[in-house]
């Protein structure tokens, strides 16, 4: 019987882990998608800012000032905006700016 049981929990701990590896990438996909969406225009696809980006005066979220902002400043300033750039508050969701974060810091290793 505790055989049993070991096994079934096990089974249940794999499949958990492959569920959240595998919607792990799928948040990563949606955030790529975002950003290309709504951040690279400005921003550039690298992160280092468009041409019309740099005229408008947008960081280099690869660079340290960028970089040094924790997740609760760069969300705040996706959701409120910042400056010319747009809020996106009630545009996006809390998930989407939490993804976009993530990418933002990503852009570093690119």
């Amino acid at each position: 019987m505790k055989l049993i049981s070991f096994r079934m929990s096990l089974v249940i701990l794999l499949a958990g882990g492959l569920i959240m590896v595998c919607s792990s990438s799928a948040v990563a996909q949606d955030a790529a998608a975002t950003y290309k969406a709504k951040c690279a225009m400005c921003h550039g696809p690298d992160g280092k800012g468009s041409a019309t980006g740099v005229k408008m005066g947008v960081h280099d979220f690869t660079s340290d000032d960028v970089q040094k902002q924790s997740d609760a400043q760069l969300a705040a300033i996706i959701t409120k905006g910042k400056g010319k750039m747009p809020a996106y508050d009630g545009k996006l969701k809390d998930t989407e700016i939490t993804g976009l974060v993530a990418y933002i810091r990503g852009l570093t290793k690119k």
